[in-house]
């Protein structure tokens, strides 16, 4: 059996996070249309007959600008360190500028080996591939392009069958019917602010951090989760509760859905909004809410 750790590394929004769900089958990484959406790092496992594969999704590449972004930035570049391959996601879609390739330079010139995934192939011209990868060769980057469509499972099997053979031969080096390192609860919690990056504007969800206060399951079989959902301004939390409460509501209910059908049971789930001012440069309560 081969079996080894992948990090799957990238530009915000390039898809890593979709990717890596699709490649393990579950659910395991919330995902949006906005970065800074993944902010740990996330195990996803793939295990069969032949091989197994760990994927280690990462917190997007992003410009730092506080205290919570230098966080992210660290988790990227430590599991880059302690991984058997990297995986770079990059969005084919948005084409190859000079810092993507620098980018691509710094993860690729390490001991790890590395190869690029080239992502989002189906709302792109078929034609801009070629010219890509050999703007990549030309530049001086020689590892495997592969381009893929997670949304459309194209050469999704590929993929997996090209990182399967670059994996060390081995044992499992997790337990099977593991899908993903994280808990229930820090699941949950990233399940709530999924449905917020989904409903609000750019403004607020960059802002916001959930902490669970309670998740217990009651004899009956029922969760109950209490959270505070924390933003930093005024202005965001009466975004967030809405005219007569009618946001607050709404986004939960979206929220109590997907946690039922993480959990298979019922759900009661009570929300509350709290500011805490420019909690994303006050380090106490970035460990607070960036670890569930």
């Amino acid at each position: 059996m081969k079996s080894g750790f992948i990090g799957v590394i990238g530009r915000a929004n390039a898809g890593k996070s979709t990717l890596v769900n699709v490649l393990v089958g579950e659910k395991v990484a919330i995902v949006s249309p906005k970065p800074q959406t993944t902010r740990n790092s996330i195990m996803g496992v793939l295990t069969t007959d032949e091989h197994q594969l760990v994927f280690v999704d990462t917190p997007g590449i992003y410009k730092s600008g506080n205290y919570l972004t230098d966080v992210m930035l660290k988790s990227t570049d430590d599991a880059a360190k302690d991984v058997d391959f990297i995986l770079f996601v990059h969005d084919g879609h948005s084409g190859i500028s000079d810092g993507d390739i620098e980018l691509m330079k710094k993860y690729s010139s390490g001991h790890i080996p590395m190869a690029i995934a080239y992502t989002k192939i189906d709302i792109m011209p078929k034609e801009n591939i070629a010219p890509d990868v050999k703007k990549l060769f030309d530049s001086g980057i020689e590892c495997d392009v592969l381009p893929v469509s997670a949304r459309k499972y194209t050469n999704i099997r590929k993929l997996e069958k090209y990182l399967a053979g670059k994996m060390p031969e081995g044992g499992k080096v997790i337990e099977d019917d593991i899908v993903s390192d994280k808990s229930e609860k820090f699941m949950i919690a990233e399940i709530m602010r999924e449905k917020i990056l989904l409903k609000f504007d750019d403004e607020v969800p960059h802002g916001i951090a959930i902490v669970i206060n309670e998740f217990k399951k009651q004899e009956n079989g029922v969760y109950e989760i209490n959270l505070d959902i924390v933003c930093e301004k005024p202005n965001h939390k009466a975004i967030l509760i809405g005219k007569q409460g009618r946001a607050i509501k709404e986004v939960s209910a979206f929220a109590r859905q997907g946690m039922e059908k993480f959990l298979g049971a019922k759900v009661f789930l009570t929300t509350y909004v709290r500011v805490e001012e420019d909690w994303r440069n006050r380090p106490g309560l970035v460990k607070e809410m960036f670890i569930v």
